[in-house]
């Protein structure tokens, strides 16, 4: 005898797709828990301008599992959200906290910031892995519900969405600038701290 309800059920799924609809970047880091070391090797390792067929079958699986609708996409999205899942999968997701404030945890120097929020198109896409493995390597993982955003407004020709980049870029700027000014700091010169301690 089924103890559940055919209708709560529907219920609760239709809730859950529309969970993931809304924030398609938890729902991708729930993916990379559940999903198998091959999707996440393949995923990791990917390169979205050259993917192999074992890469897309693991992008396919990914993208599904958000409730995202690829099938209506074009060839810039589909591109935009390899990116995503590629970084998801190298370096998490964390909902949580501020990009900027992350970025300035993780202690990226001031001019790997400032060259990521600077540079569009394909220096853009080059420098973001590069970002995320060093996020990754010190165990910081990224909130992609700005960075995700980023990634899908930058360059794009929708209206509206390069001022929307460029507001992201200047909200990331201000929460790293503003995490790095609580931080306390050395001096550049040794004379210096004897005379003012901190």
């Amino acid at each position: 005898m089924h103890d559940e309800n055919p209708i709560d059920a529907a219920t609760a799924n239709k809730a859950e797709a529309t969970r993931q609809r809304s924030n398609p970047y938890a729902a991708l880091a729930a993916h990379m828990q559940r999903a198998g070391s091959g999707d996440r090797a393949a995923l990791a390792r990917l390169d979205p301008d050259a993917l192999r067929p074992h890469e897309l079958a693991a992008l396919s699986r990914a993208l599904l599992s958000t409730g995202l609708q690829p099938e209506t996409w074009r060839a810039e999205t589909w591109l935009r959200w390899t990116l995503i899942v590629h970084g998801v999968a190298l370096a998490g997701h964390d909902g949580a906290g501020r990009l900027g404030k992350q970025l300035a945890n993780a202690d990226v120097s001031e001019s790997r910031v400032t060259r990521l929020l600077t540079a569009r198109g394909e220096a853009f896409r080059q420098l973001l892995p590069r970002i995320l493995r060093l996020l990754a390597s010190r165990d910081v993982r990224p909130n992609w519900r700005e960075l995700g955003d980023l990634v899908l407004k930058e360059g794009s020709s929708q209206p509206g969405d390069a001022e929307r980049a460029e507001q992201l870029r200047m909200h990331i700027a201000y929460s790293y600038f503003a995490a790095r000014q609580l931080e306390p700091r050395m001096p550049n010169d040794p004379h210096e701290f004897l005379e003012n301690p901190p």
